[in-house]
């Protein structure tokens, strides 16, 4: 299975916006890869930025795959990656 930019960053607004107590709508989110540091993202919620790395993407992923699909995706079973647009590969 394969999810793309959207997916990815609702994944990533719904996982922070579960952490921080407030409505998905309050997070903005940026995707980036770096060849130093990979695959991050810069998040805003309600105003105040963030970093977060490839770690806590997969985990927002791992959890959006089970709310959303009711999939166990495992985090070794994920693969992220882009070119103009970036996907993630889920390995069932």
């Amino acid at each position: 299975m394969r999810i793309y930019t959207d997916e990815i960053i609702n994944a990533i607004c719904l996982n922070m916006a579960d952490r921080r107590g407030v409505s998905p709508t309050d997070v903005e989110v940026q995707l980036s890869w770096e060849e130093e540091y990979g695959f991050t993202a810069e998040v805003w919620v309600k105003g105040r930025s963030q970093f977060i790395l490839e770690a806590n993407i997969l985990e927002a992923i791992e959890q959006y795959m089970y709310k959303q699909y009711n999939l166990r995706a495992f985090r070794s079973n994920i693969t992220l990656d882009a070119d103009e647009e970036f996907w993630a590969d889920i390995a069932e």
